[in-house]
């Protein structure tokens, strides 16, 4: 640990330095307009991971945004580590909610203010330094592989197909992430399951032509109207999701494991607080807790149509959208979800109306085994950075392609995050803790120790 800490203290401003100029490429996925841009922050990747001590690195393409492959071989006879990321970062919209420029990093209040800076470009490089220092110290007992891509925060479209051709070269024992986040700073924790989820555009058509809300209203509908009404019908009032047979595939967890899971630290008051919430809401019978772990969700992420510049203009709208999503826990096939929504949308359409409803993208869920070599090396490494053994948990956010990789490849995942709630992912603000970063960077080559040692036993 001493010689992790003094390298670590020795190189926090070089640290630094290098995460910002990552930072500052505008690798946004979902615009086409960046799409330059994620082709410099994969060159950037390359870079990285050569300066960090890759035999090898390059510049990989797909059917949409490319990946940057790196890799150090050691022997091929040891334990090999795939470490996945993404390059890619969410639209900083609305951006007059930020305090500061989200592609221009700034240090302020122990944090690291920019869009990317935990999510995941911040959590992604701690895997570089920490390769880079067990290159430099000669302590690197394992084969390890990087895979960074462009896409995950669309769902990662083209990453199947990339796995399915390049199979032989994504050989690996085990893949380690860090995407995920931990309880509290104090509380180191390991996400042992993931939830899946589902992601819709819906449109519904009333008249060919926006028209004189005066002239017309009350006389034809207005799809902004009945969009909202048919979103209702969707869940009842006690948090219960109404699409016919969504919850069939549902496994209900035991009352023994939600006993375990209610021993993790919670402050309902301190979370409402930190939310500026009177009080919460979610499915009846279930803890806050539960409901964002272990119980399917349905949201609606974005809702538009008619005016809405500045000032008044008396339009009835011709058209009306949404976007919405569902997060899906284990045994739901999102696929199969994907097709109940479509066919209850419009089932519940009145006549006076024309709905469609378009499939975006999803993914299933993942659940991690507590007994593998790489969780319990997770495991030992979280407890001498943190003094303590870290708390498994289930997440409620969603990582479609670490399912498609155990399906695909045959690769178990194990989820490292060391982010933490107050971060503010895919929102303005987005931030990370100095201090996480820096004992992320500290507790990934001890996962590379005790991986090496658990996989001799």
């Amino acid at each position: 640990m001493n010689e992790i800490n003094n390298y670590v203290k020795a190189n926090e401003d070089r640290f630094l330095d290098e995460l910002f100029e990552l930072i500052r490429i505008p690798s946004i996925s979902s615009l086409p307009e960046h799409k330059e841009d994620m082709y410099r922050a994969a060159e950037k990747w390359k870079e990285i991971l050569l300066a960090a001590g890759a035999d090898k690195a390059e510049v990989m393409e797909t059917n949409g945004n490319p990946v940057t492959y790196g890799e150090k071989i050691i022997d091929p006879d040891a334990p090999t580590v795939m470490v996945y990321a993404h390059m890619d970062v969410m639209p900083v919209d609305p951006l007059e909610k930020w305090k500061t420029d989200p592609f221009e990093p700034v240090v302020k209040d122990g944090k690291i203010w920019a869009r990317g800076a935990d999510d995941d470009k911040g959590q992604s490089f701690m895997h570089a330094k920490a390769f880079e220092y067990l290159v430099k110290s000669g302590k690197l007992e394992c084969n390890v592989k990087f895979l960074i891509e462009g896409e995950e925060e669309i769902g990662s479209p083209n990453l199947p197909d990339f796995c399915e051709k390049h199979k032989e070269m994504l050989k690996a024992d085990i893949i380690l992430v860090s995407d995920t986040s931990m309880i509290a700073p104090d509380v180191p924790s390991i996400t042992t399951g993931l939830r899946g989820l589902a992601y819709w555009q819906v449109e519904v058509t009333g008249p060919n032509i926006d028209l004189h809300s005066g002239l017309f209203g009350g006389a034809v509908a207005n799809p902004i109207n009945v969009l909202s009404k048919m979103i209702a019908q969707t869940m009842d009032d006690d948090g219960r999701i109404l699409i016919p047979g969504f919850y069939d595939d549902v496994v209900e967890v035991s009352a023994e494991e939600r006993a375990k899971m209610a021993k993790a630290p919670f402050s309902l008051d301190d979370y409402k607080k930190s939310l500026d919430l009177k009080e919460v809401f979610g499915e009846k019978g279930y803890s806050t807790n539960e409901r964002t772990g272990i119980r399917p969700t349905f949201d609606v992420c974005g809702i538009w149509g008619g005016y809405t510049g500045e000032g008044a203009k008396t339009v009835l709208p011709s058209k009306a959208y949404a976007k919405i999503s569902t997060r899906l826990v284990p045994n739901q096939d999102h696929n199969k979800i994907a097709k109940m929504f479509v066919e209850y949308f419009e089932s519940i359409a009145p006549e006076y109306v024309t709905v469609k409803a378009e499939y975006l993208h999803g993914g299933p869920s993942y659940v991690c085994p507590i007994d593998l070599p790489a969780y319990k090396a997770a495991e030992k490494a979280f407890k001498d950075v943190y003094g303590k053994d870290p708390v498994p948990v289930r997440s409620g956010g969603s990582i479609p392609i670490i399912a498609t990789f155990e399906e695909v490849l045959g690769i178990k995942s194990v989820l490292m995050g060391f982010g933490l709630g107050s971060d503010a992912i895919h929102s303005p603000n987005e931030n990370f803790p100095l201090e996480q970063f820096y004992n992320g960077i500290r507790t990934i080559p001890l996962f590379y120790k005790y991986f090496a040692e658990e996989m001799k036993k």
